[in-house]
């Protein structure tokens, strides 16, 4: 999409995008709601792995939006929509306890998982729980990556998320992981879907709003959407100006989205 056009349709993403750990983006909230007044579709796109729908959509509604849970599409539904898909049963796996109810359908306490899923543990990773998953993946398990997102912004600072664990399990094994959430093209997809958009609809006006240069942007850019970026989160100017990925519009924050639309 160019600079110029202005969106039908808007993904957006949680985390840096429309709050922090600090609370809400400043102006975020009133900005929602007046695009939800509007009528504007839109969706909540995550790859955040730490908490459920459910409580995503609490954690959104207690900083002030309106949300429900049908209204987020998250990478750890598309890691459960793969796994049933390929008929896995067995699962290892190695996410945040807040996500574990997502997996409610499968064995999670096989000695010999058929998948291993892995997903943002922050301060829970060990050496142990990586050489579990690493032992698991020698037996035969498949590596699912519900997302290898590098870094993220939390309070003290930016801090190492999925990607460089699920990286060093691939460099381990030699097996290349399934990547469920953002960037591939089929969670962009599943977004789409939710919004009742089809194929033709994505060169159209569908633009996906966030924080990170390859998800969010270079991700949403390979689906075929527009890829806007904020100012905030972990957004940082030199990273874009060295990577080569041009956003199609940059702005200070999902504040600006009324006036854009």
């Amino acid at each position: 999409m160019g600079d110029g056009a202005a969106p039908r349709a808007l993904l957006l993403d949680l985390d840096g995008t429309l709050y922090t750990d600090a609370g809400p983006i400043p102006g975020a909230v009133e900005a929602l709601g007046e695009l939800q007044r509007r009528g504007v579709p839109l969706r909540f796109v995550t790859n955040t792995t730490r908490r459920s729908r459910r409580l995503l959509a609490g954690r959104l509604r207690g900083y002030g939006f309106a949300a429900e849970p049908a209204e987020i599409v998250t990478a750890v539904m598309s890691g459960v929509a793969l796994l049933e898909a390929r008929g896995w049963k067995r699962v290892a796996a190695f996410v945040a306890p807040d996500t574990l109810e997502e997996f409610a359908a499968f064995d999670l306490a096989s000695a010999h998982p058929e998948a291993v899923v892995v997903g943002d543990l922050g301060d829970l990773w060990s050496f142990d729980r990586l050489n579990r998953a690493f032992l698991h993946l020698m037996d035969g398990a498949a590596l699912i990556a519900l997302q290898r997102d590098r870094y993220w912004l939390r309070g003290d600072g930016l801090a190492l998320d999925a990607g460089p664990f699920v990286a060093a399990l691939e460099y381990a094994t030699r097996k290349d992981a399934i990547v469920c959430g953002k960037p591939s093209a089929e969670f962009y997809r599943a977004a789409l879907a939710s919004l009742g958009a089809t194929a033709h609809q994505q060169a159209t006006g569908v633009v996906m709003v966030g924080d990170d240069l390859w998800g969010d942007v270079q991700g949403a850019q390979h689906a075929g959407l527009g890829a806007w970026m904020v100012r905030t989160g972990k957004y940082r100017a030199d990273v874009v100006a060295q990577s080569g990925i041009v956003p199609d519009r940059v702005i200070d924050s999902v504040a600006e989205l009324p006036s854009l639309i």
